[in-house]
């Protein structure tokens, strides 16, 4: 449940920058006001917020960004990715927005983009775990199960506790090993086949 104090807090905040902007079109304040949206889950009002700094002022680069996330919580994932790459645009140029654009991608199926974005994102921080996971889980679904466990160990050995690595390490066996199996099946070895059958399951 949601402390009191600080929905009317949020409230009285977003009351004083309705006011605030009556006074005068300030595209910081919009985005102040979409943040506080944001973090009252009103993803909606957040778009439109930032959308009215955008009208202000085009090339805010906070406001692209921050619209992005809102519509990726919306699950407007091409939306979400339009602004994130308006926003790497204008010079914001960091590791978390790879890995968020990378997120969105993954999302639309577009798993050459994913490991593109997140190749991106880890060279700028090399000790970006979860850039490491969602690359390794992009090319699991392209059926690139090496390069994925490659990943995902790059993911543990910056997270010794990633249970979601740990998770996506394990199918990525479980999907090699239904590969061998199945040839194996295929060249006679009933054994082979009865294995096949248990990890199919």
């Amino acid at each position: 449940m949601k402390n009191p104090g600080i929905i009317f807090l949020s409230f009285y905040l977003i009351v004083a920058w309705n006011s605030l902007i009556a006074q005068g079109a300030d595209p910081q304040l919009y985005l102040d006001k979409g943040n506080a949206h944001f973090n009252e889950t009103e993803f909606d009002s957040a778009i439109k917020d930032y959308s009215e700094a955008l009208s202000i002022n085009p090339n805010f680069a906070e406001a692209y960004y921050n619209r992005a996330q809102a519509y990726y919580k919306r699950e407007k994932f091409d939306e979400a990715i339009g602004d994130y790459s308006k926003a790497m645009e204008l010079k914001i140029n960091d590791a978390e927005i790879y890995h968020l654009r990378g997120l969105a991608y993954y999302k639309k199926g577009r798993y050459s983009d994913v490991i593109e974005d997140e190749t991106k994102a880890v060279a700028l921080k090399p000790d970006f775990a979860a850039a490491y996971h969602n690359r390794g889980v992009a090319y699991a679904k392209k059926g690139q199960h090496d390069n994925a466990i490659e990943d995902y160990n790059k993911a543990l050995g910056i997270l010794p506790n990633y249970g979601d690595a740990y998770f996506s390490r394990g199918v990525a066996y479980l999907r090699k090993a239904a590969a061998d199996f199945k040839k194996a099946c295929e060249k006679g070895n009933q054994y082979a086949c009865e294995n096949l059958k248990q990890v199919s399951e």
